[in-house]
C-alpha cells in the first residue's frame, strides 16, 4: 500500500525533525522516532513485515508524529491545525521496531553463557548486532552511525591492547610480590635463628661474668689467709731465731767452761802459777767482754735481716699479690663505676616513672577514653575491607583526617551547587562570582588529572613567554578557554572544595596552596627539577641502559646528584629505593621509583626526598631565627643572619630572599620599613628555602681543622 502525501507543514516539521536528530543524545532520538512513529500511524501508513535475526515482525512506520516535537515552531496553516487536533487524542506507543530490536536483545543475552571468561565481549555482541540492524533500516543515517561504530570499536580495541600489556605488568608485579614476600618471611625465619642463638650467647656470658665473680671473690678470700698464714709463718721464725740464739750462747757458754774445766785441770797437774792464771783470766775476760759488746753491736745491726733467699722468694709473692690487687682495683673500679651509673639511669627512669604516671593520672582525668575506630565500617562507603584499607599504619590523628575526608566527600557528592562569594576585591580571580554555581561532582582521580593538565600547560605557556605567569590567574584562564566564561566558575569552585578537602594528598595539597599564595610556585619547579636531575644522573650511571643498578651505583648516581646530602640522608634514599642490606646482590629498578598512580600518591623514594626537603627547611629556618635576635627586622639584619646561617648562599638569590619577605625592589631596601620577626618568618616558610652550602657547625668545624693543620 503506498503512503500518501503529506501536508506541506507536517513535511517541514519531519525535515527539521529529521536535521535535528544527529545533534542529540540517543535517547533524545528514541523519543523523535517515536513522536514521528506516531504521526505516521495517525496517516494510516503501514509498510511490509522485515525479518530480524530468527523472529519476524511488521515494522512500524516511521518516523512517528508527536505533538511535542512541533512545539518549537507551530504550524500556521489550517489543514494542519486539523492533523494536530485530531492527533492530541490518540495515544502515543512504543515503536514495534523498537520492540523487536528490544526482544532480540533480551533474548541474546539471555542465552548467552556467562560462566565463562570475557563476560563483558560476549554481553557487547547483541549489541552490535542490534547496532547493525539499526544502521540497516535507518539508511539515512547510517554513514553517520558507522562512523561512530568504528570510533568506538578502534577505541575499544585500544583499550584492549592497554589492558593485554597491563595484564602481563600486573602479573610481573604479582610475582615480584610474591618473591619479595617469601624473602621477607626468610630473612625473617633467619633473624628469629640469630636471635635465639645471640640470647644463648647472652646467657653463657652471663654465667661466665658470675663465674668470674665468684672465682674473684674466693680468690680475695684466699688472699686474707695467705696473709693470716705469712704473718703466722714469720711469728714462727722470729721464734725459732731467738730460740737458736739463745741456744747457740748456752753452747758457747758451756764450750766456755769446759776449757775453763780442762785449763785449770792442765795447770793443776803443772803447778802453773796462780798469778799468771789470773792475770790470763782477766785477759780472757777483757776479750770476752769485747767480744760480747761486737756481738751486741751485731745484733742491733743485723737482728731483724733475713736471707736473700726468703728475701727473693718473699718479694716474688708480693709482686704476684700486688698485681692480682691491682687487676682487683680496676674491676671494682670499674664496677663502681657501673654501679653508680646504674644508680643514675635508675633515678632518671624513677623520675621519668613519676612523670608518666602523672600525665598517665592527668590524661585519664582529663581525656576521654579511645576511640574504637572500628565501629567506623559500618558506616564508611566500602564497608570494613576500604576502611582498613584507609586506617592501615594510620594514628588517631591521621584518621580523623581520613575520617573527615571520607565524610566531607559525601557531603561533596550530595550537593549540587555552591554559593559563589561575590565579586570583592579581596576575593581570588578564580572565586569571582556573584549568584550560585553547579557543583560537577568531581572524583579525586579527575582532580589530580585536571591538576596535572593544568602544571603541563602552564610550564608550556610560561616557556613560550619566557616569563612565569600567576597560576591564579592561569587557573581561571585554564577552564574559561575549556568551557567558557560562565560554566567555568563551575569547576573552580568545585575543584578548589575538593582540593581544600583533601588535604593530605599531597598533588592537591601542593597545589592548594601555592593557588592560595602560601607557597610559592618555585618549590614545585624546583622538587620537578631535582627529580630531573636525580634521574639524568642515574640514567647516567646506568651505561647498558638496562634500567637497574646495584646500591654501590645508586648510592654514587644520589652524591652526584645531592652534594650537599650527608652519608645518613644517602642512606635513607637507598632504603627508600628498596634497598635492603641482606641480599645486596639484588638490583634497584630506578625508573619505577619516579611513578604516580592515578590519585597523586608518589613511590617512597620521592615521599623521602620531600620529607628531607622538609627537614632541611625547617632547620635552616630554625638557624635564621636563632640569628634574628630582635623583634624588628631590617634588610640589614636579614642578609646578616643569612652570611651565617648559609655562607655559600648567592648574592643574588640572598637578594631575591629579601625582596621577596620586604616586598620592595633592591634600590629601595634601604629605606624599607622593618618587620616583626614572625611576619618575616612566615614569608620565609612560603619560600623554596634550600641550603647552598655547609652548615654552620661544619663550616666552623673544618675552619678549625684548618687552623691546627696550619
Amino acid at each position: 500500500m503506498s503512503t500518501p502525501p503529506r501536508p506541506p507543514c507536517l513535511q517541514a516539521a519531519m525535515d527539521r525533525a529529521a536535521w535535528y536528530l544527529p545533534r542529540v543524545s540517543f535517547f533524545e532520538s528514541a523519543d523523535i522516532l517515536n513522536d514521528e512513529e506516531s504521526t505516521t500511524d495517525l496517516k494510516k501508513c503501514q509498510k511490509k513485515p522485515r525479518v530480524l535475526g530468527r523472529s519476524s515482525s511488521y515494522l512500524s512506520s516511521w518516523p512517528a508524529y508527536t505533538p511535542s516535537l512541533f512545539k518549537l515552531k507551530p504550524c500556521a496553516q489550517p489543514e494542519w491545525k486539523r492533523y494536530i487536533i485530531k492527533s492530541q487524542d490518540l495515544p502515543t506507543s512504543k515503536p514495534r521496531y523498537l520492540e523487536m530490536l528490544e526482544n532480540h536483545l533480551r533474548t541474546e543475552l539471555q542465552s548467552l553463557d556467562l560462566t565463562k571468561g570475557r563476560t563483558q565481549e560476549l554481553r557487547l555482541q547483541p549489541y552490535r548486532e542490534v547496532f547493525e540492524f539499526f544502521m540497516d533500516e535507518f539508511k539515512t543515517y547510517k554513514p553517520l552511525l558507522a562512523s561512530i561504530k568504528r570510533e568506538y570499536e578502534a577505541t575499544i580495541a585500544h583499550l584492549r591492547e592497554k589492558i593485554y600489556s597491563l595484564e602481563s605488568v600486573n602479573a610481573y608485579l604479582v610475582t615480584a610480590s610474591d618473591q619479595c614476600t617469601q624473602k621477607i618471611l626468610t630473612f625473617q625465619e633467619q633473624e628469629k635463628v640469630e636471635i635465639a642463638q645471640l640470647q644463648q650467647e647472652r646467657i653463657r656470658l652471663l654465667q661466665i661474668i658470675d663465674q668470674m665473680k665468684e672465682k674473684r671473690s674466693s680468690l680475695e678470700v684466699q688472699v686474707s689467709k695467705l696473709r693470716k698464714s705469712v704473718a703466722e709463718e714469720n711469728l714462727h721464725y722470729l721464734n725459732e731465731r731467738d730460740a737458736r740464739k739463745l741456744l747457740l750462747l748456752d753452747l758457747n757458754e758451756m764450750y766456755r767452761l769446759k776449757e775453763e774445766t780442762k785449763l785449770s785441770k792442765v795447770q793443776d797437774e803443772k803447778g802453773e802459777d796462780p798469778v799468771m792464771l789470773m792475770l790470763a783470766l782477766k785477759t780472757a775476760r777483757r776479750d770476752l767482754t769485747k767480744a760480747q759488746i761486737e756481738l751486741n753491736t751485731m745484733r742491733a745491726n743485723y737482728g731483724d735481716v733475713v736471707p736473700r733467699r726468703d728475701l727473693e722468694s718473699q718479694e716474688k709473692k708480693y709482686n704476684e699479690l700486688s698485681e692480682q690487687m691491682t687487676v682487683l682495683q680496676e674491676d671494682f673500679k670499674d664496677l663502681q663505676e657501673e654501679y653508680n651509673t646504674m644508680l643514675e639511669v635508675h633515678k632518671q627512669v624513677a623520675e621519668e616513672r613519676d612523670q608518666f604516671y602523672n600525665e598517665l593520672l592527668n590524661v585519664q582525668r582529663n581525656c576521654t577514653p579511645r576511640p574504637e575506630w572500628d565501629k567506623c565500617a559500618e558506616v564508611i562507603s566500602g564497608g570494613p575491607e576500604r576502611w582498613n584499607a584507609l586506617s592501615e599504619g594510620k594514628t588517631s590523628d591521621q584518621l580523623v583526617d581520613v575520617l573527615l575526608e571520607d565524610l566531607g566527600a559525601m557531603m561533596l557528592r550530595e550537593r549540587e551547587t555552591f554559593i559563589a562569594l561575590g565579586k570583592s576585591d579581596k576575593i581570588p580571580i578564580f572565586l569571582r562570582y556573584d549568584g550560585q554555581v553547579r557543583n560537577k561532582k568531581l572524583s579525586k582521580k579527575e582532580v589530580v588529572s585536571i591538576l596535572r593538565e593544568i602544571w603541563r600547560e602552564k610550564t608550556l605557556t610560561d616557556q613560550q613567554k619566557g616569563t612565569r605567569s600567576s597560576l591564579p590567574d592561569f587557573f581561571l584562564t585554564y577552564f574559561q578557554r575549556k568551557y567558557g566564561d560562565i560554566i567555568a566558575f563551575d569547576w573552580t569552585y568545585t575543584t578548589f572544595e575538593i582540593m581544600k578537602l583533601y588535604r593530605s594528598n599531597e598533588a592537591m595539597s601542593m597545589f592548594f596552596n601555592i593557588l592560595t599564595g602560601n607557597l610559592d610556585e618555585g618549590v614545585y619547579h624546583n622538587h620537578l627539577q631535582h627529580l630531573s636531575t636525580l634521574l639524568k644522573e642515574l640514567t647516567n650511571v646506568d651505561v647498558g641502559n638496562t634500567g637497574q643498578l646495584t646500591s654501590e651505583q645508586f648510592i654514587i648516581a644520589l652524591k652526584a646528584a645531592f652534594p650537599f646530602k650527608t652519608d645518613e640522608q644517602i642512606q635513607e634514599l637507598v632504603e627508600a629505593a628498596g634497598y635492603r642490606p641482606e641480599t645486596p646482590e639484588e638490583f634497584i629498578l630506578y625508573r619505577l621509583l619516579f611513578l604516580e598512580d592515578e590519585e597523586g600518591r608518589a613511590e617512597p623514594l620521592v615521599v623521602k626526598m620531600k620529607d628531607q626537603y622538609i627537614n632541611e627547611k625547617q632547620a635552616y629556618l630554625h638557624d635564621l631565627r636563632a640569628e634574628l635576635r630582635s623583634m624588628e627586622v631590617r634588610p640589614d639584619d636579614l642578609r646578616a643572619a643569612f652570611y651565617i646561617a648559609d655562607p655559600g648562599l648567592p648574592d643574588q638569590t640572598l637578594e631575591s630572599y629579601i625582596t621577596y619577605v620586604f616586598q620592595t625592589s633592591g634600590e629601595q631596601l634601604d629605606s624599607a620599613a622593618s618587620l616583626p620577626v614572625e611576619t618575616v618568618m612566615q614569608k620565609l616558610s612560603s619560600l623554596d628555602l634550600r641550603r647552598q652550602g655547609n652548615l654552620p657547625g661544619e663550616a666552623r668545624g673544618m675552619a678549625e681543622e684548618s687552623s691546627i693543620v696550619i
